[in-house]
């Protein structure tokens, strides 16, 4: 990977002009002495010309058709407030490097822009004049975009800005391509802090001003010194304003509409496409070291192919890592005999995940010990949809559904305690040993999403058309369990699908593949060593 130039690096031009590099130098400025670039006007010159035009395509985003009603419902209510939502700022890995980049979720939601397209853009909701046609004809705000002109081949900034430069990161979008793309309207971002202040103030008919402070600190302290020098000097007040706004967005993406739907269906897909890949080299990769990143690699590849990238961090957990609920290390072996435990989830271009987790027996059939703890977890699931299809259910029903499942369960396979009748009263719970995680969240945009919602919005409330969950029962038993059974240590067993709530109030599954223990059987016969094998030799005759 090049090195990125730094600021330093042209604090650093104007010293090697004086001396020679290196010189004389602390060691601070001397570090970045790898990459000096000529500074004469000649080059400078020479830069700028010679470039063929790589004007970038820029069409409507099909999401572009659904933002202006998220927009209308934000704007109405914060009336008479300036919104400002950030994308975000690239993260830093290790010293000049950068993780890819993935923009604020609430950004995302509101712009309908994913992928990478915008590091440090701003999008501001200004308040109409109330007295303006606009605001007679019912609209409150006017969205705006504020993102950095194109850094292209006719400016200094192409070759010297490794953030923007287009000879760093190639052709990009602009003020005029994102407009195109949105249907937002846009401004260069060195608008931004005079379009942030303007009639900002406490008195009757002037502006408030509230910032989804956790997407770009730099933004936020904008906003604070806006704030306190127009009379919001409170920064525990404005924390307070600032984390309705949060709230607000959160609660406003648990009902999705047909255009999130589509995306988290392509999600689930490609989702499906890595088990596939996964199950496909199984074979190959059993017994062998690392045999887990073996697999995680498989599906990784999938997660870039059909998408932009994972929706988080892919698990696979063989044999005594199955149990251990946060398994991402991936360094262990896939063996014969163990159950395969594996949670992952694509990520769309538009930024949807899936997330979804299957457990596997390696060698090819469940023994008649792992078909039962399959089973067990398999009845808490449908014993959840079924409580979530009843009259009146909220979604908290859902998961008290799964524990009373799974405690009745536990007592039949004589690894309870107690009863299940003392376990589920109030100061029983034993059953938590063996699933001590939430079996279910909301999901969309983020893997675990409208994590700022209420409660009485999420997990408190009544299922409405449009929300989509996870549902992800388990049964967990540590190899160093001694509670259990010996022959139980070192299983862990769980079962996750996407649901959502159709038009008519029902709870249906989006992940309809391969659930029960035939059903998983005979998806793993389909991608078994014969399989493989036969997929090998007809890729090398297509070769030939």
């Amino acid at each position: 990977m090049s090195e990125v130039i730094t600021e330093k690096d042209k604090e650093y031009e104007a010293q090697e002009q004086a001396s020679a590099p290196g010189a004389n130098q602390p060691m601070e400025d001397r570090v970045n002495n790898r990459s000096l670039r000529p500074n004469s006007e000649t080059f400078k010159a020479f830069m700028k010309t010679g470039w063929d035009n790589q004007e970038p395509a820029a069409e409507p985003l099909e999401s572009s058709k659904f933002t202006p009603a998220r927009l209308e419902a934000l704007g109405r209510a914060f009336p008479g407030e300036r919104i400002v939502i950030p994308a975000g700022q690239p993260k830093v890995r290790n010293n000049d490097c950068d993780y890819m980049f993935r923009p604020d979720t609430s950004f995302v939601y509101y712009t309908g822009l994913g992928q990478d397209y915008e590091a440090g853009a701003v999008l501001v909701l200004n308040p109409v004049d109330p007295d303006s046609d606009e605001a007679k004809a019912g609209r409150t705000h006017t969205p705006e975009l504020f993102v950095a002109p194109r850094a292209d081949n006719s400016t200094e900034d192409y070759y010297r800005d490794p953030h923007y430069g287009e000879y760093w990161v190639g052709p990009r979008a602009g003020l005029k391509e994102l407009a195109a793309m949105t249907g937002i309207e846009t401004h260069d971002i060195a608008q931004l802090a005079d379009a942030l202040g303007k009639d900002v103030g406490s008195e009757a008919g002037a502006v408030r001003v509230r910032v989804v402070r956790e997407a770009d600190p730099q933004i936020t302290s904008l906003v604070e010194s806006i704030r306190e020098a127009n009379g919001y000097a409170d920064p525990d007040a404005n924390e307070a304003d600032d984390d309705k706004l949060h709230e607000f967005s959160s609660e406003a993406r648990m009902i999705k509409d047909s255009f999130e739907v589509g995306e988290m269906r392509k999600a689930i897909a490609a989702t499906k496409h890595g088990f596939d890949r996964i199950l496909a080299t199984l074979p190959e990769v059993v017994d062998q070291p690392r045999s887990e990143r073996k697999l995680e690699g498989a599906f990784n590849s999938v997660a870039r192919e059909e998408g932009n990238a994972l929706g988080y961090d892919t698990i696979i957990a063989s044999g005594e890592h199955a149990p251990i609920l946060h398994w991402m290390r991936n360094t262990g072996v896939v063996r014969q005999g163990d159950m395969l435990l594996i949670d992952a989830g694509v990520e769309t271009d538009s930024l949807y995940t899936a997330d979804i987790t299957r457990t596997f027996p390696v060698g090819g059939k469940f023994t008649d010990l792992q078909r039962r703890l399959y089973q067990a977890v398999l009845d808490s699931a449908d014993a959840a949809i079924a409580a979530a299809n009843k009259p009146g259910a909220v979604y908290h029903d859902m998961i008290d559904a799964v524990m009373v499942s799974v405690a009745h369960s536990l007592e039949k396979l004589g690894i309870l305690p107690v009863s299940a009748e003392e376990a589920l009263k109030p100061d029983g719970h034993q059953q938590y040993r063996w699933l001590y995680h939430g079996t279910g969240h909301m999901m969309g945009l983020d893997c675990h999403d409208s994590h700022h919602a209420r409660n009485e919005f999420y997990p408190d409330s009544e299922f409405k058309p449009g929300m989509v969950f996870t549902l992800e029962p388990g049964l967990y038993f540590d190899a160093a369990d001694l509670l259990v059974p010996e022959e139980y240590r070192g299983i862990g067993v769980r079962i996750e699908d996407d649901l959502m709530v159709t038009e008519s109030g029902e709870v249906k599954l989006m992940t309809t593949f391969a659930r029960t223990p035939d059903e998983i059987e005979t998806w793993l016969a389909a991608h078994g060593p014969e399989h493989y094998f036969d997929s090998f030799l007809a890729q090398d005759a297509a070769c030939a």
